[in-house]
């Protein structure tokens, strides 16, 4: 390496306190804003299942469950488009390219909001087949179908600010971003019990709630283009995609992309089985799909916090990856790993010991709901602390730009075992076989993310 290369970089490290300050202090910085911000932005389904559980009742639930795959597409699109550009925004300040960081910008943004004007249009013109396709029963088919008509207008904008607020985190601005998902979901906690109990508009109610809240999110993310600190969009012409920096986004960020939408073939395929299997039990259709959604909405929170910590230090991988610092690298992901690690036996514990209380926060129930919800938690998150390690390295390949292992390590688990086993097992053992799916899966997607990362670590420079 040149002489001029090196005093450049130090220069650019001197300036950036991704590649001076402590290790422990940055991540904590960057991470604690970002879980603050994931937890807030998991509420906005979450706060509307607990009111939907009280005012409408568990078929209420099963409804938002049926609905949820639209949410996991855009998360999708968003995640892909946004950590994808934040990993490249992050490597090209850490290398002083500011031309190529602000097309990352302007070219982002762009995808995001023509991304979810087209599933609008999409999702209306198709609604009620897409319901029943997503596993809606006759008891169900109209809660969802109101439920879902009127939220889909708020898809470009949850889609906008779910992928514009790693760009925000990755400019240095994790409070901002944090804030910009913190205020939309107060709002929807404040307005679901309004529009629910006191107006007493049911399903449209909580619909309404999270439409207003999406829009003012969104509102927030899009005014932070005035307070940019690495880079200025200076023209409309910035806006215009270009293809190849279209091509690094997502080569980046389509680990993520194969991530969620493995996640919505997933709940599709999860729905159906239930719906079949569960009507052959004792519990009927309803009540799994129910609870499965409950299920999935838990260990949300728990994922939020996990995905926080990790994406607090992708900037720290970016920026020192691409500034050829790999030891800070190393310190760094050995940080987050124990951090995640320590969190998961937490959550574990958690729901191992408490299902019942955890699952009477969504509404209440017949027996056998409960005691099928006791059990599909137990069951579903059993290995809840092997989770972290896999996440993190995930995320840790997007981050130094090599997104085609995280992309692997995201069907190994979801696409190459998680699938089969959702369509085998419940042949054999009948509609319990689904939440015996999930654990087996995360073993084995634990064990693959531990060979892949030691080899990387060997392989990277010194």
């Amino acid at each position: 390496m040149s002489e001029k290369v090196l005093v450049q970089e130090n220069i650019i490290e001197s300036k950036n306190p991704l590649g001076t300050k402590p290790i422990f202090k940055l991540l904590l910085s960057l991470a604690i804003p970002a879980i603050i911000a994931n937890l807030v932005n998991s509420l906005y389904n979450i706060v509307d299942q607990i009111f939907i559980g009280h005012g409408v009742g568990y078929l209420g639930n099963a409804a938002t469950s049926v609905a949820f795959p639209l949410t996991t597409i855009c998360m999708a699109i968003g995640l892909m488009v946004g950590l994808g550009s934040s990993a490249n925004f992050n490597i090209q300040i850490g290398k002083n390219d500011l031309e190529k960081a602000r097309s990352i910008v302007g070219t982002a943004t762009t995808l995001l909001v023509v991304s979810g004007v087209i599933i609008m249009i999409v999702v209306n013109v198709f609604l009620k087949d897409l319901m029943f396709l997503f596993g809606a029963t006759e008891q169900t088919i109209d809660y969802a179908v109101e439920y879902t008509r009127i939220t889909s207008f708020g898809i470009p904008f949850l889609l906008f600010s779910t992928g514009f607020n790693p760009i925000i985190r990755a400019d240095g601005s994790p409070v901002y971003s944090m804030l910009s998902v913190l205020t939309g979901a107060i709002l929807n906690t404040i307005l679901d019990p309004i529009f629910i109990f006191v107006c007493h508009w049911g399903m449209a109610g909580a619909a309404w709630a999270t439409l207003i809240s999406q829009i003012l999110s969104a509102v927030m993310c899009a005014l932070y283009f005035i307070w940019f600190k690495n880079v200025k969009i200076r023209s409309i012409k910035e806006f215009i995609p270009r293809l190849n920096i279209v091509k690094i986004i997502t080569s980046v960020g389509i680990s993520s992309f194969i991530f969620q939408i493995s996640t919505m073939v997933i709940q599709i395929v999860s729905n159906n089985m239930l719906k079949k299997y569960g009507a052959e039990s004792v519990y009927g259709s309803d009540i799994p799909i129910a609870i499965a959604g409950i299920v999935s909405k838990i260990s949300l929170i728990f994922l939020s916090v996990v995905i926080g910590i990790i994406q607090g230090a992708q900037p720290i991988f970016g920026f020192n990856y691409g500034a050829g610092n790999y030891k800070r690298v190393r310190d760094t992901l050995k940080l987050a790993v124990v951090i995640s690690f320590g969190f998961s036996l937490f959550a574990f514990a958690l729901f191992m010991f408490a299902p019942r209380p955890l699952i009477s926060l969504f509404g209440e129930g017949s027996e056998l709901y409960f005691e099928f919800g006791v059990k599909y938690l137990r069951v579903f998150l059993f290995f809840t602390f092997l989770n972290g390690i896999q996440i993190a390295t995930t995320t840790f390949f997007q981050a130094i730009g090599k997104a085609t292992k995280g992309a692997l390590l995201s069907l190994i688990k979801q696409v190459i075992f998680l699938l089969p086993l959702l369509i085998i097992l419940p042949m054999f053992m009948g509609v319990e076989g689904c939440m015996f799916a999930a654990p087996i899966s995360d073993l084995i997607a634990f064990i693959s993310a531990l060979v892949m990362i030691s080899f990387e670590l060997k392989r990277m420079p010194k």
